[in-house]
């Protein structure tokens, strides 16, 4: 099983980014996808959540209407949208994937800093 998620990088505050998350080894269509987030010092948050179809999304308070997570299950991808980023928003972000088991991937660094 593979979870590999691309995109992070180096944003100004206000910028945007969009990270992505490439399933393998799974039948990715079965599964709850997540987007969670580590800042420094601090331990792991929920940031998103998407169910197995797509049909509904949950979020965090401090990153509702800014983010946006959906999915593409022909493509087996996971996507977040980030938008109006902040310095705040600053983190390693990690895709997980739930179902019968737990899979998390290797995390993309997001950094938002003038």
């Amino acid at each position: 099983v593979q979870l590999v998620e691309s995109g992070g990088g180096l944003v100004q505050p206000g910028g945007s980014l969009r990270l992505s998350c490439a399933a393998s080894g799974i039948r990715f269509s079965n599964y709850f996808m997540s987007w969670y987030r580590q800042a420094p010092g601090k331990g792991r948050e929920l940031v998103a959540s998407i169910t197995s179809a797509g049909g509904t999304t949950n979020y965090i308070d401090s990153v509702k209407g800014r983010f946006i997570i959906s999915r593409d299950n022909a493509k087996n991808t996971l996507y977040l949208q980030m938008n109006s980023l902040k310095p705040d928003d600053t983190a390693v972000y990690y895709c997980v994937a739930q179902w019968v088991s737990t899979y998390w991937g290797q995390g993309t660094q997001v950094t938002v800093s003038s």
